[in-house]
């Protein structure tokens, strides 16, 4: 306990120390601002006094411009006044009569004193009040972006919850009753029940492929790492892979004919296109083919995924990208293969990495899943 309470103090003094040492760098951060813009704006000063017949007016809004710009760089009011006092200082010395002494009696002096000290502190309140709201904008936006975060990792726990548990459940059922009855089995039902471990197996392979996509986020600023890609090559690569798992799905491309250069990850766009029509094989139940379609806009390029199937309860549709939105059936209950939570959570959270959109809706005769990939500008 005693070390405990060691530690612990340790801990505040070096608090306490990194705290005095952030405020002495800012402190000394604003006296070097206040000091450069004084020293420029003297230099400056000096030379319209040079060059201009009449230099009073721009001399004396010389130094009303470095005072603003004290105020907006600074922190408080301290380093603003400072400024403003230096300021009829400088003017009283070295550019009115008697010049290089100080004269405070001139006439219609106290009205410049005052007039920079009052500048001097609504500037100061202003920038301060807006450095203020600033902060706090930022404050807010860090706590949503935490919330927004916490609420992720809370659907992706349940969802990998619930879509791990059912292939896993069906791997060990299959593998026991195979065991278990492999002497009473004829060749049909072992065939069977082999093809049921292939598939949960296959299933489980896919939620190993899209927990690993997450990684590729970053944690912090839930950015990607992009590259200039062509949206057609990854649209045929995703397309080559999910057929390798599904040899019997039919996909129907259209993409336009002029090259296409996007910034993005290729790899987790791809993943996001498995899992789109991996979820239109499992549950649509269409006999016709799906339907994967790109179409360019000025500002971005927008992928269109469209089944023929039974579409989505509309009650699902909101909260389909949660990492809880399971396929219902005919008959109200969720579909008894698997649900489709995390992989749709987990598009989401790569398309908006990306900086767009995806959607999902009914069109009448099916299901559409609509993503856009936003056009970045060149360097």
């Amino acid at each position: 306990m005693k070390e405990k309470r060691e530690q612990k103090k340790d801990y505040i003094k070096h608090m306490e120390s990194k705290s005095r040492e952030e405020l002495e760098k800012n402190h000394r951060k604003n006296c070097g601002i206040a000091l450069m813009v004084f020293v420029a704006v003297t230099f400056g000063a000096f030379a319209f006094h040079e060059i201009s017949a009449d230099p009073s007016l721009n001399i004396a809004m010389l130094y009303v411009l470095g005072l603003f710009i004290v105020a907006r760089y600074t922190d408080g009011y301290i380093f603003g006044m400072l400024f403003a006092i230096g300021s009829v200082v400088s003017v009283n010395y070295y550019f009115t009569y008697p010049v290089q002494s100080l004269n405070f009696t001139l006439e219609g002096y106290q009205v410049t004193f005052v007039g920079m000290l009052v500048i001097a502190m609504i500037t100061s309140a202003m920038t301060t009040n807006m450095k203020e709201q600033a902060r706090a904008l930022a404050e807010q936006e860090k706590q949503l972006m935490e919330a927004q975060k916490e609420k992720m990792r809370a659907n992706l726990l349940r969802a990998v919850s619930h879509d791990l548990r059912t292939p896993l459940t069906g791997i060990i059922g299959s593998s026991n009753s195979y065991l278990e009855m492999e002497d009473t089995l004829d060749n049909e039902e072992k065939r069977q029940l082999v093809s049921h471990i292939k598939e949960d197996a296959n299933w489980l392979l896919s939620m190993v492929e899209n927990l690993l996509s997450v990684t590729r986020i970053d944690n912090e600023t839930a950015q990607v790492t992009k590259s200039l890609e062509a949206i057609d090559e990854v649209v045929a690569a995703s397309v080559v892979r999910f057929r390798k798992r599904f040899p019997d799905a039919e996909v129907k491309v259209s993409v336009p004919d002029n090259l296409i250069m996007i910034m993005m990850d290729a790899m987790l766009i791809e993943q996001v296109i498995i899992n789109i029509l991996q979820n239109a094989q499992f549950h649509a139940h269409s006999s016709r083919p799906t339907e994967l379609v790109v179409e360019e806009t000025e500002e971005s390029v927008v992928v269109r995924i469209k089944d023929f199937g039974r579409g989505i309860n509309t009650a699902k549709l909101k909260t389909i990208f949660d990492g809880d939105g399971y396929q219902e059936g005919e008959n109200g209950k969720q579909d008894s293969y698997k649900g489709m939570g995390i992989g749709l959570s987990i598009c989401r959270t790569i398309i908006l990495a990306h900086g767009g959109e995806i959607t999902a809706s009914n069109h009448g005769e099916g299901a559409e899943f609509r993503f856009t990939l936003p056009k970045e500008k060149e360097e």
